[in-house]
Order: C-alpha cells, then structure tokens, then sequence
C-alpha cells in the first residue's frame, strides 16, 4: 500500500492507494496533517511507501515525519518521467501539472491527451500519442475571476460560486455569475476545440476542484476525475522505484 501526499499552497491532499484503487482519502488544512497522519498510521499499518509532492510550503517536522515512517521519494521536476518532456523551462514546471501528465501517460496510453486542472488556476496540458509532453496553457480560475472582478473594482461584490440560470443577467451579481461561469466554459470548450482541429482522436480529461460543477455545461465530450493528480502521484511513485 502506498500513501500520497499533495502538497498546495493552503491544503494538503492525502490518499491511500491499494495498487491503483483509493481506499483511504483526506483534504485537510496544513495545520491538522499531523493529526491525520497519525490516523493514516494507526488505520494503514500496511504503508510502506509514499510519496511527496509540494507546491506550496510544508514544515519540516511534517516532512521528517514522513520520512520516519515510510520509504518516501520527494517528487520533483527533476524526479524520473516516463515521458519526453520537451517543455522549455522544466524546472519551472510544476510538479502538479507533472502528475497529471503522467496520470494520462499511464491510464491512456497510445492516446493524444489534453488534461485540463480546475484548480487556483485552470492549466491545460498536452502529451501526445507517442508520450511526448508538448506544454500547454495557465489562465485564471474561477475562484480567481470572482476575486478579481472585486478586487479591481469599486463597487462590483464579492461573490460565492453559482451556476448562473441564463446567460443574460438581469442584475450585477447574475451578470457576474454569467461573466465568470459561461466565460470559463466557453475557453475551456474554445481550447478543446482548437486542439481537436489539430490533434487526431483527442481524449480530454477534466479534473480539479471545480471539474464535476463544470463537467455538464462543456459540449464536448471529457472525463471527469477529481482524483487524477493523486491516481498520476501513485503512478509516479511506482515509476521511480523501478525505473
């Protein structure tokens, strides 16, 4: 059994993983995963491995702590791919859109994959039929829009998420939700189809906090995985032991 663990800028992700299967899985603030891992160790007492992952920042102790229990690999730009990475500034890559195109290069492949993230930012992410790694797009996610659209205004409010009913709003905040909702649909249907004019059978992955409230406003046709980079992490651990 192995244990993932994500590492972002405010939560942290962790999961068990039995082979490929989840049998344990915890999003906690930095601050309790401490306390949650010792759950995992009293629970799972069958980890043997795991691996880090860190966008974000991650205290020492938390880190020591893993090392002291399981045989870990700390998951860099610099760890072992499986696939040709041909972007130009690698070290720049994070290590979370690595996962994700390594979840695709193991669960599709042969495939032309573009793997789009629903996180703080929407990232897009092409590997192509022979497992070369092309790059991609980062623009605003939702959240973002929101919080920009109050940010940089005087008088437009802060809003919650909401699926606007109709794409003509009647009011500023259903203006608002029509803005940031059917615009964030309308890129993400707009970069799919780009890249099916140029790519031949394209498979689509969505993922990412926001992927299941967009999955059923986008026309064309996805997979939705919310666990995805998690699935790519467990890969990858795999992957680094016996490469």
């Amino acid at each position: 059994m192995n244990l993932v663990v994500d590492v972002g800028n405010t939560l942290v992700k962790m999961a068990v993983f039995s082979g490929k299967t989840i049998v344990y899985k915890k999003i906690v603030v930095k601050n309790d995963f401490d306390k949650t891992l010792d759950l995992v160790l009293e629970e799972f007492s069958e980890v043997r491995k795991a691996i880090l992952s860190v966008v974000g920042s991650f205290s020492e102790k938390s880190t020591s702590r893993i090392n002291k229990h399981f045989q870990t690999i700390y998951f860099t730009p610099e760890s072992k791919m499986p696939f040709l990475n041909e972007y130009t500034t690698p070290k720049s890559l994070g290590v979370d859109r690595l996962a994700l195109v390594s979840a695709a290069f193991d669960q599709f492949p042969g495939k032309n994959c573009l793997v789009i993230d629903m996180g703080t930012c929407v990232t897009y992410d092409f590997i192509n039929s022979e497992g070369h790694y092309k790059g991609g797009a980062i623009s605003p996610g939702i959240n973002m829009r929101y919080k920009a659209l109050n940010a940089f205004t005087e008088r437009l409010p802060l809003l919650d998420v909401n699926a606007p009913e109709n794409i003509i709003g009647n009011s500023t905040q259903t203006s608002i939700h029509s803005g940031v909702v059917f615009g964030i649909s309308f890129e993400i249907d707009g970069v799919i189809s780009q890249y099916k004019q140029e790519n031949k059978d394209l498979t689509v992955i969505l993922t990412g906090g926001n992927a299941h409230f967009l999955r059923d406003r986008l026309k064309n046709s996805i997979f939705a995985n919310s666990n995805f980079l998690l699935e790519g992490l467990n890969f990858l651990l795999e992957y680094n032991q016996t490469a």
